[in-house]
């Protein structure tokens, strides 16, 4: 096992990407979060609440996206897919979209999230935050917008966000 991020260095990183946001949102009058179920809304909850810190009195829409029936492997395998509450109570028409997920791996996950994500409305533009980047591991044409640190891990390797919410600390881990 070994850290990227320690629990003081997570907090700066979301620090972080929310001045980013705020850098290229001003206001945010235009523009919605959306956090994805499961593991991303860990991470959204945080950047929602660190904004509404930074921005007192500014409204940000922030909604929470479950794709499990728009996953490419849905109907594949033994697997179980259980899906997640989808929160949404606003449209997205002409909104720039914040997606906001824990890692990026191969894409398909925020593939999934762009075709749940139309059910909403029409969004004038889509951003994507993370908060790692496993850069070398894509199987679609996916970059992140905002990204909280890049990682290079290899395929065995598994990269872990804990979350004091869930895990009891606030970490990021590459499991071997």
């Amino acid at each position: 096992m070994k850290t990227i991020l320690n629990g003081t260095q997570l907090a700066i990183t979301i620090d972080r990407l929310c001045h980013q946001l705020i850098e290229n949102h001003l206001q945010f009058e235009h523009t919605v979060l959306i956090g994805l179920q499961p593991r991303g809304i860990y991470l959204s909850d945080r950047i929602h609440q660190t904004l509404k810190k930074l921005l007192p009195g500014t409204p940000i829409h922030y909604g929470k996206l479950d794709i499990t029936f728009y996953r490419d492997d849905f109907n594949k395998g033994t697997e179980l897919h259980v899906p997640n509450e989808t929160d949404i109570n606003f449209s997205i028409e002409n909104k720039r979209v914040v997606l906001i997920d824990d890692v990026l791996y191969t894409g398909r996950t925020i593939r999934s999230a762009l075709d749940a994500m139309l059910d909403f409305g029409r969004p004038a533009a889509v951003e994507l935050l993370v908060l790692v980047d496993r850069r070398f591991t894509r199987q679609l044409p996916i970059q992140p917008d905002y990204t909280g640190r890049t990682v290079d891990a290899i395929i065995s390797e598994k990269v872990r966000v804990l979350w004091q919410e869930r895990d009891g600390k606030d970490e990021v881990i590459i499991l071997e």
